[in-house]
C-alpha cells in the first residue's frame, strides 16, 4: 500500500509532501522545513516509517516551497528536480530571504528538469507531469492516476487559486492552467495543494469562486 503523507512547514503555512511505495521508497515534494525542529520532524518521520528518500522534488521554486531542499540534500544526498522555467527563482532563493526577515539556505543545483506530459517513477509509484504555469512560470502537478490525486503546489487551492502578482505570474495564463490541466481530470480525484487543505476536482469546478 503507498503512503501519502504531508507536514505543514514555516511561515508561509506551506505543505510539504511525502508519498512512499509499499516498499518504502520515497519522493520528499516541496520541503518547507526551514527551522531545526521542522527538520527534525520530517527526518523523524522519515525514519519511523522506514522510508528510503529516492528523489526531490518541487513543484515550482518559490521560497516557501524550497527552504528544505538544502537539508534535504545534506541528510539524504538529494537534489531537486524542477521545471527548467524556475531555475532562475531556485537561484534567487538566498536573496528572497531577507525580504522576508528570514535567512535561507541556498538550494542545490538542479539533479535535472521536470518534463511536462512526461512522468516520474517513485519507486513503483507513477506521476504524470503536467505543466500549469501562471502562479510561476515552471509550475508542475504530480498526477498519480492509480491513487487518484494530484499534488498541484500553488496552482489550485480549496475556493481559490495561487497568487499571480510575483515574477512569473499571471492570471489568465493561471486560470486556463487550471481548466486545461486540473479540470480535465476526474470529479472524484484529491486535490493536495501547497497551502490549506485537500479538496476534490469536482468540488472546485462547482464551487470555486475563480471559475464561476
Amino acid at each position: 500500500m503507498s503512503l501519502l503523507h504531508f507536514f505543514t512547514f514555516n511561515m508561509f503555512s506551506e505543505n510539504t509532501y511525502i508519498v512512499a511505495d509499499a516498499f518504502g521508497e520515497t519522493a520528499i515534494i516541496d520541503p518547507g522545513c526551514m527551522e531545526v525542529q521542522e527538520q527534525q520532524i520530517l527526518q523523524a518521520f522519515i525514519a519511523e516509517k522506514r522510508l528510503r528518500p529516492v528523489l526531490l522534488l518541487n513543484t515550482h521554486c518559490h521560497i516557501d516551497h524550497v527552504l528544505g531542499n538544502r537539508f534535504v540534500y545534506d541528510t539524504y544526498g538529494l537534489q531537486p528536480w524542477i521545471h527548467a522555467a524556475d531555475q532562475e527563482d531556485l537561484e534567487r532563493l538566498e536573496s528572497y530571504g531577507p525580504v522576508f526577515g528570514i535567512q535561507a539556505m541556498a538550494s542545490p543545483a538542479p539533479a535535472g528538469y521536470l518534463k511536462p506530459g512526461g512522468e516520474v517513477a517513485v519507486g513503483t509509484l507513477t506521476f504524470e507531469l503536467r505543466e500549469a504555469p501562471g502562479h510561476s512560470a515552471g509550475s508542475i502537478c504530480f498526477i498519480n492516476h492509480k491513487d487518484g490525486y494530484v499534488i498541484s503546489g500553488d496552482v489550485l487551492f480549496e475556493g481559490s487559486i495561487g497568487r499571480t502578482d510575483l515574477p512569473g505570474g499571471n492570471y489568465d495564463t493561471l486560470i486556463q492552467s487550471v481548466k486545461s490541466q486540473l479540470f480535465t481530470l476526474p470529479n472524484e480525484m484529491l486535490v493536495y495543494p501547497g497551502h490549506g487543505p485537500a479538496t476534490t476536482i469536482g468540488r472546485e469546478k462547482q464551487n470555486n469562486p475563480f471559475f464561476q
